[in-house]
């Protein structure tokens, strides 16, 4: 049914209808069906008459096809319906359409035609439609004699295919001889129809299968034309279709390997005849890139990088042949994100062949790379990051090494601060990039130009290990959702896990820089640094940094990382650095070495090889594992913490062992203990990796890490030596000791060797030419020798030598402490104590060391001993200690009998030693025939010096002196008379004392003590005794007068000693057997009142009692008994001989003014003993005018207020002395007072007796002191 009849019998037109969309003459025979319901009011059956009217003008139609097309874009759906109602009126339609297309000159129209054409066809989807419009136009073109007016054609059939994709497959099939011709199209000399024809290729080409079909078509025909279309197009149309083409054809491998031949053959081919000359791929491009449009531009580079992707060492030759590079480096600097992407993309892919650097297309181009980075780095486009980065990597990695990329040290500086720039991007993927360029950056040929730039690296390298420690510290987001939230966390800890080995290994490369510079002279500091400027951009302060980073930096990340996850690619690296750190540093490498061992590094390293034994992927790992322990033990045995050095040969034996030995090791801690249990044939290798193992577990244990079992390792060891035994094997000096010291260490307190493995020790340590080689500095390893009968016999003394050659307590503190409790010991004496107190034995041990040891070792045993027996008072050690020094006295005097004092140096620490255990005996003690013989060898050792020998003399004196005075009065007569009995000793007391006055000498002042203190102890018990004496001694008693009348300064001790021995000879009223007091020179007559008191002269009775009260003013306790006591002796003297001249003395006016200086020290300081026995004796020679009845009354009175029973027990005797005497002298006016101090003083005395006595035996300075024989 035609148009025209279907539309018979309706009404006409609407007055509100648009008339210019309706053909007036017509419509009005249209079925109302085929008019759209909405505006715009479009009846398809009057545009079907329409618009092949030849009397419609052009502008009517080109405005109903308008307003068509607006209805189909805002009412598809209706549209749709109207148009298909029937096809066969919708075929018409569109042949209606396309007649029109292809009729019409005017551009605008045929626009308009071809999209309402792609519209109805794609909206319509009817086979039936698209092949009538493909019939259509394959009719056309073929009856087409010219090109001319194919463009329309053309382009409708491009746009349907890009509309309806399938269409190419169906349009190649099914009309391929169309392929003419587009050839003749795209041969046609206008841009319009060849743009057309390949925008038609272009979207053939799309399609995987037509492209196939046409590779024939392309690689025979297609091919040269394109390429001299691309190379001739001026039009801006033209050249983008002809890219557009391109890009689709290079995704093809086959197309750019034909296009890419074609370009290789195109200088060597000649023109043929009817045909354009060939053209080369990339001086097309080329001249695109060179074009000034950045479309072009970017087209351009993004066809090379569509090339170079399928092989870029095969294609970029042509491009660099073309020097594309440079252009491509040029457009580096432009302002266009997209422009520099590209050109990077297209420059990573031609960094992978070789020609690219041999060129130095590089060379030329790096500061361009640079600067582009630098500006990149500002804008916001992480992409663009990533990929310039990217390119500065390629570029730096692949750089020949003997090319230099930078060509001066600002550029290499530049680049430096770019990267760092970069990897502090707070974007994670663009600081990943920047890690691995900073990896390539860091090579020896990239920073070698002159200066290196140290600081800048270290600037870089802070910055790298910064981001990377910010990265790691970023808390992972946990959260109970189940495994998708686990995956999450998985993924966080690998990309972390991949950032922290990119880190590592850009510092890895750091540290290879260091260690290839360390053999470049020029490299060791900046030339140009002026000679007096401070050098600090050096190589060392470089080492020095990546040993400190290392430490505070990557050894931190990594044990943190490590704790998640462990990464045998990330180890190795981390492991590859620590090696290297010891070569870059190895003034660091020991104290390095020890940090990292005290870390649990072995155990970690262990473990690393024993998890990853079975994979052979992991084979480098191990390797690095076994080099890294081989480092680290040489290290720690080089500079070992608790033993001597070991020697050459030692490392060489250990080395070699460890190279070997350290491979093999790939088990875990249980299987290598059962190894070295292993009671077997051990064949040679097997027992390098057992000596290896054995080191290990020793240098772990040295330095506190004690990741193996004690129990199970101290049966290891045992089994391992006798293992050696059983097959006759003598271990290395460094594994004997490494398996004491573990034995020592893992020992129980309870627990003991078997006696085979005791036995088995003895027999290596035997073989050994000094213990000093297996020695080990342990409280714990002194217990081991000295636990075992069998050992300490044999070895106790030299281990108890080096035990004290190795201590570094300060001892000399320790000795300064008075007694017991003020201060804690070290825990090595803690430990020796708890030996001494189990075992006292060993104290004979250390007797023999006092005598045989250097001097500074025996002086450390000395202050040990002494501190033993004050801290351990319970222990009773004084009769072995005397019996052995007895032993060892005789064995010196009879070696050494004319000079003693050469005998050894130590002779004067075993004296104070006997002396310190002689104060420790009890006063009422009897001396045993024991110490008779030691008063007699010390005795006779002492006649043997002289006074110079004070070293010897000093402590000897002071023995002998308590000997005297700490026992019995009986013992106290029979250790005289052995004592007189040497006139050797009573000849050296008589050279000492005259050293006190001699001008010229310098003798010792403690000597000179204790030489005063022994002769007034002699002779006071030879006196007492009437013993027989073999030797006088004589004393100028005019020199000590003098003496005591001009003491020296700080010589208190001096002038009491001195006053004690007056104060015997005056109480032996100067008639002493063994003591002659003689005069200095001849004596004048003596007048009547010194015949008197001879042999004093009055004069020195006055000299003497003034010079005792200037001492007395001194307020020194000790001088102040011995000047009280001198003067009551003295005033004995006196008043037996002359008691005017006795009571003439006390009322000296001066005494009462010494009276009151002594009682201004204070409220109560009339209560000291001394000023007491003062005050007594004023009164016990009635000298009123010193000592008034009212200022006695006045002293009872206040010491009857006084809390007495915080006095002193010398004090309360004073006191009631004092008393007794003002009650004999009849002085007492208040007698109820003086009854009831009297009662208070008897009660404190019966109370005080049951008490333990006071300290009377004291050392002084060094000397000796009783304080009763001073006092009393």
């Amino acid at each position: 049914m035609s148009v025209r009849n279907a539309a018979a019998g309706l009404p006409g037109p609407g007055r509100d209808e648009d008339t210019t969309l309706l053909f007036e003459r017509a419509h009005y025979r249209h079925d109302p069906c085929w008019l759209l319901p909405v505006p715009p009011r479009v009846c398809l059956a009057c545009m079907v008459e329409l618009l092949p009217e030849p009397c419609v003008s052009l502008v009517r139609k080109k405005h109903v096809l308008s307003c068509f097309r607006d209805a189909l874009l805002r009412h598809a759906s209706l549209v749709m319906q109207l148009v298909a109602q029937d096809q066969r009126i919708c075929i018409h339609f569109i042949s209606t359409l396309f007649g029109l297309l292809c009729n019409v000159e005017d551009g605008s129209v045929t626009d308009l035609c071809i999209e309402v054409l792609i519209q109805l066809t794609t909206q319509l989807k009817l086979e039936q439609i698209i092949h009538c419009l493909l019939d259509e136009c394959h009719k056309e073109l073929c009856n087409m004699p010219s090109m001319r007016g194919s463009l329309a054609t053309l382009t409708l059939l491009g746009k349907l295919v890009d509309a309806i994709p399938p269409l190419a497959d169906k349009l190649v099939m099914e009309h391929s001889d169309l392929m003419e011709h587009l050839l003749r199209g795209l041969v046609y000399p206008n841009e319009g129809v060849q743009a057309s024809v390949c925008y038609l290729y272009g979207k053939l080409y799309s399609s995987p299968v037509a492209a196939e079909i046409l590779l024939g078509h392309f690689r025979e025909k297609l091919c040269p034309l394109f390429l001299f279309t691309l190379d001739g197009a001026q039009t801006k149309e033209l050249q983008i279709n002809c890219l557009g083409l391109l890009r689709q054809l290079l995704k093809y491998d086959l197309f750019v390997s034909v296009i890419m031949n074609k370009s290789v053959l195109a200088d060597s081919t000649e023109d043929v005849e009817g045909l354009p000359g060939e053209t080369s791929l990339p001086l097309v491009l080329k001249k695109l890139l060179l074009s000034r449009d950045e479309t072009l531009q970017v087209a351009s580079a993004h066809c090379m990088t569509a090339v170079l992707v399928h092989s870029p060492l095969k294609h970029a030759p042509a491009f660099i042949h073309a020097d594309i590079p440079e252009f491509l480096f040029e457009h580096l600097s432009s302002s266009s994100e997209v422009l520099v992407w590209s050109s990077y993309n297209c420059l990573i892919l031609l960094a992978e062949e070789p020609l690219f650097f041999s060129k130095c297309h590089t060379v030329y181009g790096i500061e361009s790379v640079v600067r582009s980075l630098q500006g990149s780095l500002r804008m916001n486009n992480t992409e663009l990051h990533k990929q310039g980065l990217l390119l500065f990597a390629e570029i730096l990695t692949r750089q020949p090494e003997e090319i230099k990329l930078f060509t001066s040290s600002a550029m290499c500086r530049d680049a430096g601060r770019a990267l760092q720039e970069a990897v502090s991007s707070p974007v994670l993927e663009v600081a990943a990039e920047a890690v691995k360029a900073i990896s390539a950056f860091l090579r020896k040929d990239h920073q070698s130009v002159p200066p290196v730039q140290y600081r800048e690296l270290r600037a870089l390298l802070e910055a790298m290990l910064s981001r990377c420690a910010d990265f790691s510290q970023t808390p992972l987001n946990r959260r109970p959702l189940g495994h998708a939230s686990s995956r999450d966390s998985e993924k966080s800890i690998l990309r972390r896990g991949k950032f922290l080995l990119s880190t590592l290994e850009g510092f890895r490369n750091a540290c290879r820089l260091a260690v290839e510079f360390q053999s470049e002279p020029s490299a060791q500091e900046n030339p140009f640094t002026a000679p007096s400027a401070e050098k600090e951009d050096t190589l060392e302060d470089f080492s020095e940094f990546l040993l400190t980073a290392c430490d505070s930096l990557c050894i931190p990340m990594v044990m943190r990382h490590s704790e998640q996850a462990t990464h045998p690619n990330l180890m190795e690296v981390f492991l590859s650095i620590l090696h290297s750190l010891f070569v870059i540093a190895p003034h660091m490498k020991e104290k390095f070495s020890k940090k990292l061992a005290s870390s649990s590094f072995i155990r970690l390293t262990l473990e690393l090889k024993a998890r990853f034994r079975n994979s052979l992927s992991h084979s480098a790992l191990n390797q690095v594992c076994s080099n890294f322990l081989y480092c680290m033990s040489l290290n720690l045995l080089s500079a070992p913490e608790k033993t001597g050095p070991p020697s050459q040969e030692e490392l060489s034996v250990a080395s070699a062992f460890l190279q070997q030995g350290l491979p093999q090791i790939s088990s875990r801690s249980p299987e290598s203990l059962a190894f070295l249990s292993d009671r077997q044939y051990v064949e040679g290798t097997a027992r390098q990796r057992q000596y290896s193992t054995l080191l290990l577990f020793y240098l772990a244990y040295i330095h506190e890490d004690r990741f193996v079992s004690e129990a199970e390792l101290f049966v290891a060891v045992q089994s391992f030596l006798l293992s050696l035994q059983d097959q006759g094997e003598r271990p290395p000096l460094v594994v004997f000791r490494a398996s004491i010291y573990l034995l020592a260490i893992c020992q129980d307190k309870d627990g003991a060797l078997d006696e085979s493995v005791v036995s088995a020790i003895r027999k290596f340590l035997e073989d050994i030419p000094d213990l000093h080689l297996v020695y080990t500095h342990h409280p714990l390893l002194l217990r081991f020798f000295l636990s075992y009968p069998e050992l300490m016999s044999r070895f106790g003394h030299r281990v108890l030598e080096l035990w004290f050659s190795w201590e570094e307590s300060s001892y000399e503190e320790l000795d300064d402490v008075p007694s017991a409790g003020q201060s804690p010991l070290p825990a090595s004496l803690t430990a020796l104590f708890r030996m001494l107190r189990s075992s006292p034995s060993i104290l004979l041990i250390l007797l023999d060391l006092i005598y045989s040891s250097p001097v500074d070792t025996a002086r450390k045993v000395v202050i040990v001993l002494r501190t033993f027996l004050r801290k351990n008072e319970d222990v009773e050690v004084s009769g072995l200690i005397r019996g052995h020094f007895l032993l060892i006295l005789q064995q010196l005097l009879m070696e050494h009998g004319a000079s003693p004092s050469g005998a050894s140096g130590n002779l004067p620490l075993l004296l104070s030693l006997l002396s310190l255990v002689q104060l420790k005996n009890t006063s009422e003690q009897e001396l045993d025939s024991m110490a008779m013989k030691l008063l007699h060898q010390v005795s006779k050792l002492c006649g043997k010096c002289g006074p110079a020998d004070v070293d010897i003399l000093q402590p000897a004196f002071n023995f002998l002196y308590w000997s005297l005075h700490q026992t019995t009065p009986s013992s106290q007569k029979r250790a005289a008379a052995v004592l007189l009995s040497s006139t050797a000793l009573i000849e050296l007391l008589e050279k000492t004392l005259v050293l006190t006055w001699t001008k010229g000498a310098s003798p010792s002042t403690t000597l000179l003590c204790s030489a005063w203190l022994l002769t007034a102890s002699f002779s006071a018990q030879q006196h007492d005794g009437s013993l027989q004496v073999h030797q006088k001694l004589s004393v100028e008693l005019d020199q000590v007068l003098k003496v005591l009348s001009f003491p020296k300064k700080k010589a208190a001790l001096l002038s009491a000693a001195i006053l004690c021995f007056l104060r015997t000879a005056l109480q032996q009223n100067f008639s002493s057997a063994l003591v002659a007091l003689v005069p200095s020179g001849p004596q004048p007559p003596p007048a009547s009142e010194n015949t008197v008191l001879a042999p004093l002269r009055i004069s020195q009775v006055l000299s003497l009692v003034i010079g005792l009260q200037n001492l007395l003013v001194q307020k020194d306790p000790l001088l102040s008994y011995a000047c009280v006591g001198c003067l009551e002796a003295l005033l004995d003297y006196l008043h037996a001989r002359s008691p005017d001249i006795a009571f003439h003395v006390v009322s000296q006016p001066w005494n009462r003014f010494l009276l009151f200086t002594l009682l201004d020290a204070g409220e109560s300081s009339f209560l000291r003993p001394e000023i007491l026995r003062f005050m007594t004796l004023l009164v016990r020679f009635q000298s009123s005018s010193v000592l008034g009845h009212e200022e006695v009354g006045h002293v009872l009175q206040a010491a009857a207020l006084a809390d007495l029973s915080t006095l002193s027990n010398n004090t309360r005797q004073a006191l009631h002395g004092f008393l007794l005497q003002v009650q004999s002298m009849g002085l007492l006016a208040d007698h109820t007072t003086a009854h009831t101090l009297q009662a208070s003083l008897e009660g404190l005395t019966l109370s005080s007796s049951s008490t333990q006595p006071p300290l009377d035996m004291l050392c002084l300075g060094g000397v000796a002191v009783s304080l009763s024989h001073i006092r009393d």
